[in-house]
């Protein structure tokens, strides 16, 4: 099988595996968010230790403790991703995974706003264009909820947010989530150790498929994402990119067809939007790659 071929497959499962994760989010019911939120972080840790060790791989560990810089970078991609897995979290549990989706749908269009905030970068015209469609889709879907789509955009910020972190940490990706959950794992197991202590936990107390389930939570956190960096390192981002639509489209069928949220002309309306903003933004970022491939190559300078 070709590197690109398997590239593919590496992300179709990554993909795959986000976008029906609300069914597996909804199996660890009556344990709150919260409870689920620390069984991921605390199971996640236990995972990819186990991984790490089978690999080998431990020594990035001293390299690490001597670069201050990239400790306060782990930490703060910790926060961004435990407030993205606690709302999305909160968002299946509350019956509101058609918001969920919509966070990873205007996502890509959210790392372009920070591309131009942050890393002062120049948008192209359909960029902007992209942007304001994305813009007005967010005031259509405020009228519907009446209310900002809060859930959403939580999503969409803490994943960009995170991502960016990441793209300057330049961490490989299990060895990444190991540490990202080590900076959380204190904290959790603290929540945990309350929660059995004020008889308030559902682990262990509701079936023994049950409490695999919440278990197994480090396995389904940390598959994906290791399925995701194979899959960035062999495809182009023009590839990449495209499949990371699959993931929403699949949540939000989640949402409406198994779990019959409501989805009213108003709502559609503004996801019609957000699809219209996604439909220009993709067209010119594969228009642009497109000319770059066939722009030829400088000449040399004698």
């Amino acid at each position: 099988m070709t590197p690109l071929r398997l590239g593919y497959l590496y992300g179709f499962g990554a993909y795959l595996l986000w976008g029906f994760f609300p069914l597996y989010l909804k199996l660890l019911r009556p344990a709150g968010p919260l409870e689920v939120l620390a069984h991921r972080i605390v199971w996640s840790v236990v995972f990819v230790a186990l991984l790490l060790a089978a690999l080998r791989n431990v020594g990035f560990l001293r390299a690490l403790l001597r670069r201050p810089r990239a400790l306060t970078g782990i930490g703060a991609a910790a926060a961004l991703i435990a407030i993205n897995w606690g709302t999305y979290i909160y968002g299946v549990n509350s019956d509101r995974v058609v918001e969920t989706a919509l966070g990873y749908f205007i996502n890509p269009l959210v790392v372009v706003l920070l591309g131009v905030t942050v890393l002062r970068e120049r948008l192209r015209p359909a960029q902007w264009a992209a942007l304001g469609v994305g813009g007005l889709a967010v005031a259509v879907l405020t009228v519907d909820y009446g209310r900002l789509p809060y859930l959403a955009l939580t999503l969409a910020l803490s994943f960009a947010g995170y991502g960016l972190v990441k793209k300057r940490l330049g961490l490989p990706a299990a060895e990444g989530l190991f540490v990202e959950s080590a900076v959380l794992a204190l904290p959790a197991l603290a929540y945990l150790g309350w929660l059995a202590a004020t008889g308030g936990a559902a682990f262990g107390r509701i079936s023994v498929g049950h409490t695999v389930l919440l278990v197994a939570a480090g396995a389904a956190t940390a598959i994906p994402l290791l399925l995701f960096a194979g899959a960035a390192n062999r495809l182009p981002l023009t590839g990449l990119g495209m499949l990371q639509y699959l993931a929403p489209i699949l949540q939000l069928g989640c949402g409406v067809l198994v779990f019959h949220e409501p989805m009213p002309p108003a709502r559609l309306a503004g996801f019609a939007l957000v699809w219209l903003a996604l439909i220009v933004f993709t067209a010119d970022a594969l228009r642009h790659a497109r000319r770059r491939h066939a722009a030829p190559p400088p000449t040399p300078q004698h």
